[in-house]
C-alpha cells in the first residue's frame, strides 16, 4: 500500500516522511536535525508489500489495491503478479530479509536531505488521483479508502501529494468516524516518559516519540486520555498543571494546552472526538466537583454543570449515551464513595446513583488507607460495565436491573497489581483487554490479553507478550 508490481516501502525517511512512518510502522530512525524519533515498529526487518488490508475488525471491507505506474495489466494478472511477489518475498531467508533491509536502510541514510525529498517526490507524487485511479474518482476513492485500515495510511500518503494532504488533514478520520469505521490501538507507558503502542488486529508493537517536559513533569501523579486523533497526558510542573498532546496525524509531542480549571487525579471518558473530565484536585490539594468538555477536533475545553459531590481517584465511562463518574474519594473526611453520578449530556444534569462503584468488601478497612487503592477498574463493551476486582482476580458485571455487581469469570492469571496500581484494564471496541505482567526482579515483560464478551464467560486470549517493565503506568485506548 499498490501496483501491478510490488511495491518496497523502505523503513528509512526523513522530514515529511516521519509523520508517513507514524502511520505505517515502517520507520525507525532517529531525524537528527530536528529530534524527533519517528513511530517505531519492533518488528525488526520487515518491507510491506503495496497492498492494502482489508480492514479486521469483523465488518464487511474489502481490500483495495492502487496502481502506480503502468495500469494496462488485466485485473487478473495485478493479482498474479502480487501473488508471486509476495511467494518470493516470502520465500526468501530471514537473514536474506534483513540483509536487503539493510542495504535499503544504507542507501536512504547516505542520501542528503534534497536528494531524498527528491526520490520522495518522484515515489509520492507519481500522477495525480486521476492518473491513480482513472475509473473511480476522488469522492469513490475516499469513501474505498475509508474502509482501509489505518495501518496503512503512511503508504497510502507517501504515494502522491494530495493523497498525503488528505490524510494528515485528518478528513478520513472524521469520515470514518461518521461512517462508524473505528479501529482500537492501545497506548501505555510501562517506562518513564516513553510510550508505546499495540495494535491488536495486527498484534504489532510500536515506540512513540519520546516526551520532553522537566524534571518535576516525570515524577507527578499523571492521567492519560485518548480523544479524537489525540492522546493526553495530564501531570504537573512545578507549581502548574500541564497537558501533553500527542497527535496521531503530526507524530509530535506539544504542550501550552490549558483545562479552564486545570487539576489532576480526575474520572474521564471519550467518544468520537469528545472527553469529558470530572472531579479531581487543583493545585492546592482541594477535591473538585466541576467537570469539563474538550472537543479535540475543535481543541475548545467546556466547563459543564458540576457533580453533586466532589470526589478524585474516581473514574469516568460512557454508556447508554450518558456519562459516568464512579467511585473515588471524597466527603469531609475523603472516606471512599461507593456512589457513580450520571451525566445527561442532552440535559446537562447530573443524577446521584447508589452502589455503582464496585468496591470489594474489605476495601473499607481502617488499616488501609483509602489512597493506597487505585480508582476502580472499569471498561464499557456494547453497553455493559465491566470491573476488575484485582485482589480476587475476577471479572465482575454490574447488573442494571438490579443494580448490583456479579462476579463472571477471572482475570488473567499474570495480571498482577499492588493494589490495582500497574494494571490496565480498558475497552477496545467489542472486547476488554488487560495489559500487565508478573511482578519479578529486573527486567520482566508485559502481556496485553483480550476477551470479548458476547462469546461468553471469560476466556483470556493472549495477544502480544514482549520484554518491559510490568509496571503499567498509564493506558488509553485510541479508536479512530
Amino acid at each position: 500500500m499498490l501496483e501491478d508490481r510490488t511495491c518496497l516501502v523502505q523503513r528509512d525517511c526523513r522530514t515529511e516522511s516521519n509523520w508517513t512512518g507514524c502511520m505505517s510502522y515502517h520507520i525507525d530512525r532517529i531525524d537528527a536535525q530536528n529530534g524527533k524519533r519517528p513511530l517505531e515498529n519492533d518488528e525488526e526487518g520487515e518491507n510491506v508489500q503495496c497492498k492494502l488490508q482489508k480492514q479486521s475488525d469483523g465488518s464487511d471491507l474489502e481490500g483495495v489495491v492502487f496502481s502506480v505506474g503502468n495500469s494496462s495489466a488485466s485485473a487478473d494478472e495485478q493479482a498474479d503478479n502480487q501473488g508471486r511477489a509476495g511467494e518470493n518475498f516470502d520465500s526468501a531467508s530471514a537473514d536474506e530479509q534483513a540483509d536487503n533491509q539493510g542495504h535499503a536502510e544504507d542507501d536512504s541514510a547516505a542520501a542528503p536531505p534534497d536528494e531524498q525529498a527528491g526520490n520522495q517526490h518522484q515515489a509520492g507524487d507519481n500522477g495525480d488521483i486521476s492518473t491513480l485511479i482513472p475509473a473511480i474518482g476522488r469522492d469513490n476513492f475516499v469513501s474505498s479508502l475509508i474502509r482501509v485500515s489505518r495501518s496503512d495510511y503512511g503508504t497510502v500518503a507517501s504515494l502522491n501529494s494530495e493523497f498525503r494532504s488528505l490524510v494528515r488533514s485528518g478528513e478520513l478520520y472524521r469520515l470514518r468516524r461518521q461512517m462508524g469505521v473505528i479501529e482500537h490501538w492501545v497506548y501505555f507507558s510501562c517506562q518513564l516518559l516513553e510510550w508505546e503502542v499495540f495494535d491488536p488486529t495486527r498484534r504489532r508493537w510500536m515506540h512513540l516519540p519520546t516526551m520532553n517536559p522537566n524534571e518535576c513533569f516525570v515524577f507527578s501523579d499523571k492521567e492519560s486520555l485518548a480523544v479524537g486523533t489525540e492522546l493526553l497526558v495530564f501531570g504537573k510542573e512545578v507549581l502548574a498543571h500541564v497537558i501533553y498532546r500527542y497527535s496521531l496525524l503530526t507524530n509530535t509531542w506539544t504542550s501550552g494546552m490549558q483545562m479552564n480549571a486545570p487539576r489532576c487525579l480526575f474520572g474521564s471518558a471519550s467518544r468520537g472526538e469528545i472527553a469529558i473530565l470530572a472531579g479531581g484536585c487543583d493545585s492546592r490539594g482541594k477535591i473538585l466537583n466541576s467537570a469539563e468538555l474538550y472537543n479535540s477536533e475543535q481543541g475548545t475545553w467546556r466547563t459543564l454543570a458540576s457533580m453533586n459531590q466532589p470526589r478524585k481517584m474516581c473514574s469516568g465511562v460512557f454508556m447508554d449515551g450518558k456519562f459516568y463518574v464512579i467511585g473515588g474519594i471524597g466527603g469531609a473526611e475523603s472516606k471512599l464513595m461507593t456512589c457513580a453520578e450520571e451525566y445527561d449530556l442532552t440535559t446537562g444534569k447530573w443524577t446521584e446513583i447508589p452502589n455503582m462503584s464496585p468496591v470489594r468488601p474489605n476495601a473499607t478497612r481502617n488499616d488501609i488507607p483509602v489512597t493506597s487503592e487505585a480508582p476502580p477498574l472499569v471498561a464499557v463493551v456494547n453497553n455493559q460495565l465491566y470491573a476488575a476486582d484485582y485482589a480476587a482476580m475476577e471479572v465482575r458485571k454490574y447488573d442494571k436491573q438490579n443494580k448490583a455487581w456479579v462476579s463472571i469469570g477471572r482475570l488473567p492469571e499474570r495480571a498482577a497489581s499492588m493494589n490495582g496500581w500497574g494494571l490496565a484494564f480498558r475497552a477496545c471496541g467489542d472486547r476488554l483487554i488487560v495489559v500487565g505482567g508478573p511482578r519479578v526482579m529486573g527486567e520482566g515483560y508485559i502481556e496485553v490479553n483480550s476477551w470479548v464478551p458476547s462469546e461468553g464467560p471469560p476466556e483470556w486470549t493472549l495477544l502480544g507478550r514482549k520484554r518491559s517493565g510490568s509496571f503499567v503506568y498509564n493506558c488509553a485506548v485510541m479508536g479512530c
